[in-house]
């Protein structure tokens, strides 16, 4: 039965045709993806991650996301001249578009050899970190952000022994998410959607003694308030809830993009996440604890971060209450000075 707000024909657009003609425009977008990738296949893999950096590098200013990214970094850098926040956003292209390409490569870019390990592309910090974790029996939390190929760090894991389920947001391309999850689950061992369950599912994990890996960088619409480069955003207090309840160490790990398409990859020595007055862990302050890793590993190499995620985008409630904060503000401000 159709909507009374809308005629007959435009329910029968709204409610079959657009979801077709957008899972159309998904898979041409992926058709045209995969050729892309399988042309680059044929190129060695130096060669493929250079060329797509390259055409990222010209071709991502011409899209809108560019400009999201640029206004990003100003707030983020308002000390940097305009030309550094270009040459920083351009860098992001350069990762973004070499991260795509990888996944086609990442049977062969991984060549870490513990008997020499001077001879490949992967450097290791922290090694005997990822030995010990593989070797306790007990429950930890690896948290990371899309830095460099963040995509290494499970495969890393699973070299040394560490059995891991590691946290994934499918993209929004069905197609695309089906190539991405087949390639991923061939190296790097168990891997979980980012569902509605997938918090249960992570404590199941947990509670067996398992070991999980999260990516706390990104805007989570329920999330709780936290500050990010000074500003206002919303994150995924789920690592501190988990660590509370299972009382778990937590291991910030990071990738690091090296000249000559290297790779170095580093656990850090486990957070000591706040408490409050009843000694359990403080979940605000622990999740701000994590915002402010992530934020310190971006300084040290911006270039190597996706500036064009909408990380800061407040969700309709909080914007407005905000938005009405200010006014009211600025409104008695104007009334004091009158």
């Amino acid at each position: 039965m159709a909507s009374p707000k809308y005629s007959k024909f435009q329910y029968f657009v709204w409610r079959h045709l657009v979801p077709r003609l957008r899972q159309l425009n998904y898979w041409v977008i992926a058709r045209f993806a995969m050729m892309a990738l399988w042309l680059l296949r044929r190129l060695p893999a130096d060669k493929a991650l250079n060329f797509s950096a390259r055409v990222a590098r010209r071709i991502g200013p011409l899209f809108g996301r560019h400009r999201t990214a640029v206004d990003n970094l100003r707030r983020a850098f308002p000390e940097k001249s305009s030309d550094e926040i270009e040459a920083i956003a351009l860098d992001m292209w350069d990762n973004m578009a070499k991260l795509a390409a990888e996944y086609i490569f990442l049977d062969t870019l991984f060549d870490f050899d513990p008997e020499n390990r001077d001879a490949g592309r992967i450097e290791i910090v922290g090694e005997e970190r990822f030995v010990e974790i593989a070797a306790e029996k007990k429950p930890h939390i690896l948290f990371t952000a899309h830095l460099g190929n963040f995509e290494l760090l499970p495969i890393a894991g699973a070299v040394h022994g560490m059995k891991l389920t590691a946290l994934f947001r499918p993209p929004n391309n069905p197609y695309i998410a089906e190539y991405i999850l087949s390639t991923r689950q061939s190296t790097m061992g168990e891997l979980l959607a980012s569902d509605a369950g997938a918090a249960f599912a992570l404590a199941g994990t947990l509670e067996k003694g398992g070991n999980v890996g999260v990516l706390v960088d990104q805007k989570y619409t329920r999330g709780i308030e936290t500050e990010f480069f000074g500003r206002t955003c919303e994150t995924n207090p789920m690592v501190p809830m988990l660590a509370r309840r299972f009382e778990c160490d937590v291991y910030p790990a990071r990738c690091t993009r090296l000249p000559g398409n290297r790779y170095r990859l580093e656990i850090e020595n486990k957070l000591d996440l706040p408490r409050n007055a009843d000694g359990d862990i403080d979940i605000q302050a622990s999740t701000q604890a994590l915002n402010d890793v992530v934020e310190r590993w971006i300084r040290e190499d911006p270039g190597q971060w996706m500036w064009f995620h909408k990380r800061w985008m407040l969700s309709g409630n909080r914007h407005r209450q905000r938005r009405n904060k200010r006014a009211a503000a600025a409104k008695a401000q104007k009334s004091a000075a009158g």
